[in-house]
């Protein structure tokens, strides 16, 4: 069993290198279950629409997961109450429209693939307790007894609480990746219980920016320069950026964990 995550897809840049390249990597990996955080995919930068989602869906990604900017485009909120690919973290606030977790088949249907999708509560937006959400979902959705495989994708500001949670759901998960701050980190691994981790598997964007988001405005924002705009993509070719996990089909859990890298600013 093949796992495809990619980070956080950023504006018109990181949809193209989607739409060029991922059925192609798809095919060359052997890629059974695609996983994308799409919150940042809009023209701005700042969420998704039902039209890139749909998009997605038919480049053959499976779930759709998110962040702090799933509510940036008013639609998303009908939207996500139909379409139930697409996940909003679970650690929202009470009543928040769409799901934060799921279940879904492979694309063969073989497999029941467990999605969970949660939110840090440090430098975030006001949530619930993402340890006690976590804890309530663990105990719904348990490996190799109503699923076959587990992924979780955690958007956070600090590698702590990645950190923490990827260990919480160690032996129990699949995999548990970090996203959001948009710059890959060097500590993919499998962890001792046998869950693959990174704490962020970067963006789908345009390295030659501050997080995907045009350098030079960016650069006259911190200089608070008078003629700084609102933030706004980078254009330039985007890098793909996540990782393969090669999971155990007997055991749910990862025998291998690769980096994914392809195109743009960053080289393997």
């Amino acid at each position: 069993m093949n796992i495809l995550i990619l980070g956080d897809v950023m504006g018109s840049s990181g949809r193209k290198a989607i739409k060029k390249n991922l059925s192609k990597i798809i095919n060359e990996n052997e890629i059974d279950f695609t996983i994308i955080n799409g919150e940042n995919a809009a023209d701005d930068g700042k969420g998704i629409t039902s039209s890139i989602a749909e998009e997605f869906f038919l480049q053959g990604v499976d779930v759709i997961t998110s962040g702090n900017h799933i509510w940036d485009k008013k639609e998303t909120s009908d939207y996500i109450n139909k379409e139930k690919r697409l996940l909003r973290p679970a650690n929202l606030l009470e009543d928040s429209p769409g799901n934060g977790y799921g279940i879904y088949l492979t694309k063969n249907q073989k497999y029941k693939v467990g999605v969970i999708n949660l939110m840090g509560n440090v430098f975030m937006k006001k949530t619930d307790d993402v340890f006690q959400v976590a804890q309530k979902i663990k105990d719904k959705i348990i490996l190799k007894k109503n699923v076959d495989f587990i992924v979780v994708d955690f958007h956070g500001e600090i590698t702590s609480e990645k950190m923490a949670i990827g260990h919480f759901f160690d032996g129990s998960s699949t995999g548990v990746v970090g996203t959001h701050t948009h710059v890959p980190t060097a500590d993919t691994r499998i962890l001792e219980k046998g869950t693959a981790y990174q704490t962020d598997i970067g963006m789908c964007g345009d390295y030659n920016s501050v997080i995907g988001m045009n350098k030079e405005n960016s650069l006259k924002r911190f200089f608070k320069l008078k003629d700084a705009t609102s933030h706004f993509p980078a254009e330039g070719e985007a890098t793909l950026s996540g990782i393969i996990i090669e999971a155990n089909n007997e055991t749910g859990l990862a025998k291998k964990i690769t980096r994914f890298i392809k195109g743009g600013s960053l080289i393997k």
